[in-house]
């Protein structure tokens, strides 16, 4: 089983490295990141500090204030106050970012029915699942 455990996690980490170029390749055409189309959909439902997007992503505040800063110079997003925190503004997208993120996202979409036409829905319903049992294993590992 163990073996089969580090070939299950090496092509996780194969899997995960080609989306992560796919995305890249997505987000370029729109002239944007992989990392910029994150914080785009961080924000995209409701306004949220810089600290609570890097939660949500699971990556360093610092990375996400420089890519909020990028995106609000470039008129994509808006810093507004924030009255639960008066030293930690709201980030919300501008009209031109919900453009901007919309594009990704039918791009994105276009691009997940190509790779799903390829493989059988049950297979990929099989594989969530088994990737949610993998994480909450991990998770628990991790808090014991």
């Amino acid at each position: 089983m163990s073996d089969e455990m580090a070939l299950l996690v090496a092509e996780i980490y194969e899997a995960a490295g080609a989306l992560r170029r796919s995305g890249e390749a997505i987000a370029a055409a729109e002239g944007q990141t992989q990392a910029r189309w994150q914080v785009l959909s961080a924000v995209s439902e409701q306004p949220v500090s810089v600290p609570s997007a890097a939660r949500r992503l699971g990556v360093a505040r610092q990375n996400v204030q420089r890519i909020a800063n990028e995106l609000t110079k470039e008129g994509l997003a808006a810093f507004t106050a924030n009255p639960d925190h008066r030293t930690s503004p709201l980030l919300t997208l501008t009209p031109e970012g919900r453009r901007v993120l919309q594009a990704i996202t039918t791009r994105a979409h276009a691009s997940h029915r190509r790779i799903g036409a390829r493989i059988p829905e049950a297979d990929i319903t099989a594989a969530r699942a088994l990737l949610c049992d993998l994480t909450q294993a991990v998770r628990q590992l991790d808090s014991d």
